[in-house]
């Protein structure tokens, strides 16, 4: 099929042309970022914690006295061992995900004015890659006798002289080194505390975020216990069936064991994450419905002006039909209209989408957009413009030549 007929034509109805081109140029710049941002939103609330989800659960206590020895919070952990179906317990300063806690700066020289990286940092028992079910991917993990007990309102307390560290941490500490095993960290002016062990993963309390390290999974942990009236307890159990009773009994538990005492919270660790990417799911499930207005909107402007045009145009269709077009000639010329139109909004629409990634890039820490999402969202808008254009053209098709040269 020849186009210079259909060009010409076009160009008789430009404000129509202009207006379908424009409208496939704005849906594509948003639905080309929209589909990033809801990819990246559900990559992140699906990534792994390093922790074995199922199995974790932490409590949260005040009490009215202050722990200085260490002893109560070392009874609260005797009777959670000891309570049927607890495999593991351990104080915790923070919890990940928990969008609470502390980070600091690290580096691997001392006393520098700008630290290296900031990293979530963990203050935990000793055994709390067994509690937590991390994966040491490299060295070891923290010896009985490597726990400190601190009192920080006391001069004079032990700093921490080993540590673990996430792998992603490690290969920013050390980006040239193949192990970072028995390498120096320096937490401010403490240091040099040993690397003795590599986390395949451990995310930090916020995830993903401007603070706390990176890409959320920058963690170093100490083996250190503190003094205080309050505490956070990480307690795994045998078996995902017997969770949420040991939720219910290990808070009763701990509540019973010391008079005054007060259980802030208790909270699974899948609990937890769905607390912390509530904001994702909301903006996913927004962006989905936005992403589908949208097409609805731009299929029925292709058929609302297609329509009108087969109606302006009856005259113009008997008469091809009478001089011999076939139904699939009428047919024909107007889906490859359409694909001409579409073709020249996307080509605008690229543009425009482009230029909303950059501006979207800064303020929901997106990166730049990857060309295959502009691929995906050209095809999905060249199909609907087909199938929305499909209609009016059998309608025209289908208009016998007698009639169509009457109406005239």
């Amino acid at each position: 099929m020849e186009l210079k007929p259909i060009l010409s034509a076009m160009r008789h109805r430009k404000t129509g042309v202009l207006l379908i081109a424009l409208q496939v140029a704005l849906t594509l710049a948003i639905l080309a970022n929209a589909l990033y941002v809801v990819r990246d939103r559900m990559k992140e609330s699906q990534r792994p914690t390093g922790l074995e989800d199922g199995l974790v659960f932490h409590v949260g206590i005040t009490d009215k006295e202050r722990d200085t020895t260490g002893a109560v919070a070392e009874a609260d952990l005797a009777a959670l061992r000891a309570m049927p179906g607890v495999a593991g317990a351990s104080v915790v300063n923070q919890v990940p995900l928990s969008n609470s806690g502390n980070n600091s700066g690290f580096d691997v020289k001392p006393n520098t004015e700008n630290s290296l990286t900031t990293a979530a940092t963990y203050i935990t028992s000793a055994n709390i890659a067994e509690t937590w079910g991390l994966r040491i991917v490299e060295g070891r993990t923290f010896r009985a006798d490597e726990e400190l007990f601190i009192d920080e309102d006391l001069t004079g307390q032990p700093d921490p002289t080993v540590a673990l560290v996430s792998s992603t941490m490690a290969k920013v500490l050390y980006p040239n080194e193949t192990s970072v095993i028995g390498k120096p960290l320096y937490w401010g002016s403490t240091g040099p505390i040993e690397i003795v062990g590599v986390i395949d993963t451990l995310v930090t309390p916020w995830g993903r975020a401007s603070w706390g390290g990176g890409d959320g999974t920058h963690s170093v942990v100490f083996p250190a216990r503190r003094a205080g009236n309050w505490g956070t307890y990480a307690i795994r159990v045998d078996d995902v069936a017997n969770l949420q009773r040991l939720v219910g009994e290990s808070q009763a538990m701990l509540q019973a064991r010391v008079p005054g005492r007060m259980v802030e919270f208790s909270s699974t660790m899948t609990e937890t994450r769905e607390r912390r990417y509530e904001g994702e799911h909301t903006m996913i499930n927004g962006l989905l419905i936005v992403m589908a207005l949208l097409l609805a909107m731009t299929a029925s402007g292709i058929v609302g002006l297609a329509s009108l045009w087969v109606n302006q145009r009856r005259k113009q269709i008997g008469v091809r039909r009478a001089l011999g077009a076939r139904r699939i000639d009428i047919l024909r010329l107007f889906v490859t209209e359409n694909v001409l139109i579409t073709t020249a909004g996307i080509v605008v629409g690229c543009g425009l989408a482009l230029g909303l990634n950059a501006l979207m890039m800064d303020q929901l820490e997106l990166s730049r957009l990857p060309l295959g999402y502009l691929g995906v969202g050209s095809a999905v808008l060249l199909i609907l413009g087909v199938a929305a254009v499909l209609g009016p053209a059998l309608r025209a098709a289908s208009v016998p030549p007698a009639v169509a040269t009457r109406s005239a």
